[in-house]
Parts: structure tokens; C-alpha cells; sequence
């Protein structure tokens, strides 16, 4: 089961090469794209949030109700094709989201694993500390993933990540 992260900008090449059975797009509301060709409607979630940490006056935060549609559309995925999650960067929500699920498949694995890991694959990933933070608090995990993601520090600012993967499963 493998999670792929990148930037808009890839998605047609990582959709070519990879050929990933589901993909979450999380772009501002004015910019979310088509299904692209190759995918099914119901396999892509299009998730219209700002890439902020705080209420702000004309953006759409994420939401309790963006996580948990994360969540749900990440318990439709059976894993045998990667799952391509992307945003404008390839930095933020998409690496939040990755981490989300992984943290979600694997209960038992410390939260500070999965952060480390993430941050192996990609020293530019900043996971949107609101979409962790809310996230924590529906799988019950006490501050912990927010912790970790906190633990991981804050990487050098880029434009735009690089495609990367991380296992959905560790064990």
C-alpha cells in the first residue's frame, strides 16, 4: 500500500507512470480539477480547503468535516494501486493528508514513526498543522500526531515538492 505525494503540476505525469486507483485532490475552492482521464469519478475526492492554519476572512480553513471526508474516502482504498494525493505544493495538505492516513491504517505504529518517515521521503514536507490537529482529535490520538508533526521542525521553504512516496502500512 503506497501513498504518492506531489505537486498539481505532476499529477498527469504520476497518473501516467504510477496509474494509482485513487486520488485526493486538496486545492483552494476556486481551483479544484476535473477527474482526470483514466479515473473514475467516485475514485477521486476533491477536497476545496485554503492552505491555512486559522479562520481567515475570505479562505476556507479545513475542517473536522474535511478530515473525516478524507478518512472516509480513505476507507474506500483497498491499497493493491497507490493512492496520489496532491495540492498546489506538494508541501502542505497533501502531506498532511498523507500522514493522516498513514497514522489512521496503522494504530499501532508511534506517530513520531510515520512523521520521521514522511520527512525521510521529503525534507521539503510541512504537513498543514490544522488538518494534523483536527485529525488527532478524531482517531483519538491525545496530541500525538500533532507532536510528531511538530517534532519533524519546519523544512526550507520551497515552490514545489518533488513526487515521493510513503508506505500507508508499516509493520
Amino acid at each position: 500500500m503506497t501513498l504518492i505525494v506531489c505537486p498539481l503540476s505532476q499529477v498527469p505525469a504520476q497518473i501516467a507512470l504510477r496509474r494509482p486507483s485513487h486520488l485526493i485532490t486538496l486545492l483552494d475552492p476556486d481551483s479544484l480539477i476535473p477527474t482526470p482521464e483514466g479515473l473514475h469519478p467516485a475514485r477521486h475526492l476533491r477536497v476545496g480547503v485554503n492552505d491555512i492554519c486559522e479562520e481567515t476572512e475570505g479562505l476556507l480553513a479545513p475542517s473536522e468535516a474535511t478530515v473525516r471526508s478524507i478518512l472516509d474516502f480513505g476507507a474506500g482504498w483497498d491499497g493493491p494501486e497507490p493512492m496520489l494525493i496532491h495540492c498546489w505544493a506538494g508541501v502542505s495538505r497533501s502531506t498532511a493528508t498523507a500522514f493522516i492516513l498513514a497514522c489512521e491504517r496503522n494504530p499501532d505504529t508511534p506517530e513520531r514513526t510515520i512523521a520521521e518517515r514522511l520527512r525521510a521521503a521529503s525534507p521539503a514536507a510541512n504537513p498543514n498543522r490544522r488538518l494534523v490537529s483536527l485529525a488527532d482529535d478524531l482517531l483519538g490520538r491525545g496530541g500525538r500526531m500533532v507532536d510528531a508533526r511538530d517534532a519533524i521542525g519546519y523544512p526550507d521553504s520551497v515552490f514545489e515538492n518533488t513526487p515521493f512516496d510513503i508506505p500507508a502500512r508499516y509493520g
